[in-house]
């Protein structure tokens, strides 16, 4: 994008990637939490006389007044507080995609799992994009930094935050910087949020993670796995197809699906087995190039396949990401 199409377009938020992550990650855990309630309860549904209030409805409110907080209020407090009620709506919306996409209106319609973690696999793939590539101009320094100052007239800034504010408009030039800080005396003071209960634990846990997934005994059977279990998958399908018993799967285009990607997948990872020896940076470049086929095209079919029974797998997957990456990581820093 060119600077003059740029600054045709509103300032861009700073904060842009963490709305549109809270976003995704409340939608995701309203999708599970809603379908573990509804299997456990035996899908009952709210109404009677004839009537049936899906629980798109309550989507559809939920993103009304997710939108409604993000307009109505200042500040980045309440846009969070808008992407998480937005996201809760948008999870008991998607969640009744089925519906709206058969004839028959089928909640229980097979490819609405597949279809559900497409949705969302974009969104990440959008979200993290952004958070990426998002480089703001001068001027959209200053216009987040005067946003800050807006946000903190009611509840105020903790020093921190301020700290944050004028590393924004640093090089904005001295009168820039100068009135922003003046601004700032102007905004009351607030201490540090207290430490919430869930936090220490949080914290050693990522920090257990970080180190688990430095360890060359966690590295090796990782990089075992992403060889042997992709194969393994396309032996199982050729296998069924030779028993016949795929003609009898219920959704036998979504295991050929899922059969090509781990196809693709197995073929990356061998190839990074091979360069192992004289190249291990490339060798995990190949192994993340292999989860993300798995991750962005391979689950789509897996959830089509076996349904909500996939987080298990997606789960897996994304811990072997995290082991791949950190690796990876490593070597790059070491070269």
């Amino acid at each position: 994008m060119s600077p003059s199409s740029r600054r045709r377009l509103p300032p861009r938020a700073v904060d842009a990637a963490a709305y549109l992550q809270a976003f995704v990650l409340s939608g995701v855990a309203t999708v599970l939490v809603t379908r573990a309630f509804l299997r456990a309860t035996g899908y009952p549904q709210l109404g009677g006389g004839g009537l049936h209030i899906a629980h798109v409805l309550w989507g559809g409110l939920l993103m009304t007044v997710g939108l409604g907080v993000a307009l109505v209020f200042l500040g980045g407090a309440a846009r969070m507080t808008g992407a998480v009620l937005a996201g809760v709506g948008f999870g008991l919306f998607i969640d009744e995609v089925g519906k709206f996409v058969t004839a028959g209106t089928d909640y229980f319609y097979r490819p609405a799992a597949g279809i559900i973690y497409a949705v969302f696999a974009l969104l990440v793939v959008l979200t993290q994009g952004l958070r990426d590539r998002l480089r703001l101009t001068p001027g959209e320094r200053v216009a987040n930094a005067l946003d800050v100052v807006v946000g903190g007239l009611g509840r105020g800034l903790t020093d921190r935050r301020r700290v944050a504010t004028l590393r924004l408009v640093r090089g904005a030039g001295p009168e820039v910087e100068s009135a922003v800080s003046a601004l700032l005396d102007v905004v009351p003071r607030r201490g540090p949020p207290p430490q919430r209960f869930w936090q220490p634990p949080v914290a050693r846990l990522r920090a257990a993670l970080i180190r688990l997934t430095a360890r060359r005994w966690v590295v090796s059977p990782v990089v075992v796995y992403l060889v042997v279990e992709p194969v393994a998958t396309v032996v199982g399908v050729v296998t069924e197809e030779v028993t016949g018993e795929l003609d009898q799967a219920g959704e036998w285009g979504a295991v050929l699906g899922v059969s090509a990607s781990a196809l693709v997948a197995g073929v990356l990872s061998i190839r990074a087995a091979f360069l192992l020896r004289h190249d291990r940076r490339a060798a995990f470049r190949l192994f993340k190039l292999a989860l993300l086929v798995d991750l962005l095209f391979g689950q789509i079919f897996n959830f089509t396949v076996n349904q909500f029974d996939a987080v298990t797998g997606l789960a897996v997957d994304l811990l072997l990401l995290a082991v791949v990456t950190a690796e990876h990581r490593r070597l790059v820093r070491e070269s």
